[in-house]
């Protein structure tokens, strides 16, 4: 498979849009779509998928991403600042994570748990989301600057709610990686702006 195409790119950008949405919907109404919930924190158990699209389960689990995508690169004037600075946080954060050899130990050795009480608990457990929790704030959120959430107090001071939003963030970061894999750099975020949107046309058709 040949993994470095705009395709994949645009797959794996729909997949930190959607993280930055899940973030959003929980800050600020407690609860968030459920199937894109699914795919993206299935997304960060998803270490040997065989295709890219096999990381989000589906394209249809990725509805929520590609049309937050497709939102924010169709008009010059940014749609929603919130969610355009927790991508653009993420991608800084998943660079400077990838320089910490040990922060990326104890992801991958978290993650290994979490695929575990998958097997026991289910995909979207308090479990489950609690450790995912657990490894964003022992890693990438050690790291400056720190992605401030904004939304409702009721909702950001809940430990349930906190987790799903952590959890989101970990998926989020866990979506930049496959980007960079897939042969995502700024400047082709910027300057292939046009066949972006053009891919975000055809894949919005397949869902």
């Amino acid at each position: 498979m040949q993994l470095q195409t705009i395709t994949h790119q645009t797959i794996a950008l729909a997949g930190v849009a959607q993280a930055a949405a899940l973030v959003q919907q929980l800050a600020t109404t407690g609860t968030a779509d459920s199937a894109a919930m699914e795919a993206s924190i299935g997304s960060v158990l998803k270490i040997d998928a065989d295709t890219v699209i096999e990381v989000y389960g589906s394209l249809a689990g990725l509805q929520l991403g590609l049309g937050h995508l497709k939102q924010q690169m169709t008009n010059y004037k940014i749609a929603n600042a919130e969610q355009a600075r927790y991508s653009a946080s993420l991608v800084f954060l998943e660079n400077q994570l990838s320089k910490q050899p040990k922060m990326l130990k104890t992801i991958s050795e978290g993650i290994e748990k979490a695929q575990l009480q998958v097997e026991h608990f289910g995909l979207l457990h308090d479990n489950v989301l609690a450790n995912l929790a657990d490894i964003y704030s022992n890693t990438a959120s050690k790291l400056q600057p720190k992605i401030m959430v904004n939304g409702e107090s009721d909702y950001l001071t809940n430990p349930h709610i906190a987790d799903k939003i952590r959890a989101c963030l970990l998926a989020g970061i866990r979506s930049v990686t496959l980007w960079r894999q897939c042969g995502g750099t700024r400047w082709k975020f910027l300057f292939y702006r046009k066949k972006i949107q053009t891919e975000l046309e055809k894949l919005l058709k397949q869902v």
